[in-house]
């Protein structure tokens, strides 16, 4: 459920930002510290690897293919709601590659939140690091992802 929150959200906003900012233009939101402006990234995150599409598509693939496989493995609801959150923002980002142009696994990612000093970005990637960060922080814990049957 998690999961599919997070790509609804992502693809809803990523939507307006398409017929709003492409129209309008930068939005100033909070003066100098937050501004919407519409980015598409064909690389990562700050930009990297941008001629590696593919492989970026590739590797989302089958990170979201042990999530999908290892998520049947947990009873924990904070596991859950790390692992749901990362996945969720994998399909967000990945339609992206896979519907934008040029396809093909090779598409722009849309990005619209921007902040100084950090790559514009949108809120499957916040979740992909808030969920990755939750999940290290739940290793460090020794928080199981599933209970020990005794």
């Amino acid at each position: 459920m998690t999961a599919f929150l997070i790509f609804l959200v992502d693809y809803l906003t990523k939507f307006a930002a398409e017929k709003f900012l492409a129209e309008e233009g930068p939005v100033r939101v909070i003066g100098n510290f937050l501004k919407f402006e519409l980015i598409y990234n064909t690389g990562a995150a700050f930009s990297l690897a941008t001629s590696k599409t593919i492989f970026l598509s590739g590797f989302a693939i089958a990170v979201g293919a042990g999530i999908l496989f290892y998520a049947t493995r947990i009873d924990s609801s904070k596991w859950a709601l790390a692992l749901g959150a990362v996945l969720g923002g994998i399909f967000g980002n990945l339609s992206d590659r896979i519907f934008n142009e040029p396809g093909a696994l090779q598409g722009a990612v849309v990005d619209w939140i921007s902040i100084p000093y950090w790559p514009t970005f949108n809120i499957a990637d916040s979740a992909v690091v808030i969920g990755t960060l939750s999940i290290v922080s739940l290793i460090w814990a020794k928080i199981p992802p599933r209970s020990v049957s005794k």
